[in-house]
């Protein structure tokens, strides 16, 4: 259950990226509006990490909350904010991704 939290505040941490990149993007209230859905993901995967850490080594879970939240960030950023998606930034993604996969596999 504790890594379903993990991966969940992650997810929210690639919320709180992209609700600052939109944020960027926009003026007025809608920028507001997008600062306020920023604070809110943010508050939810702090929240999820901590909850996570209670039972998950901090260093793994940290580690795999910061990987998510990279991996989905870039991903958001190719996809919604039209980045270049070059043949490095994916191998780097795709060993970023290697490494979280491995984390989970040796942590108990």
């Amino acid at each position: 259950m504790n890594w379903i939290l993990l991966i969940i505040a992650g997810l929210f941490e690639v919320g709180f990226a992209t609700c600052l990149g939109k944020a960027k993007e926009t003026s007025g209230n809608t920028s507001l509006l997008w600062y306020g859905c920023f604070l809110v993901c943010l508050s939810i995967s702090m929240l999820l990490l901590v909850k996570a850490t209670k039972e998950l080594p901090i260093g793994t879970a940290y580690a795999v909350w910061t990987g998510i939240g990279a991996v989905g960030s870039v991903l958001v950023g190719i996809i919604v904010f039209k980045e270049p998606a070059t043949f490095w930034r994916v191998f780097f993604i795709t060993t970023l991704i290697l490494s979280i996969v491995g984390l989970k596999m040796v942590t108990k």
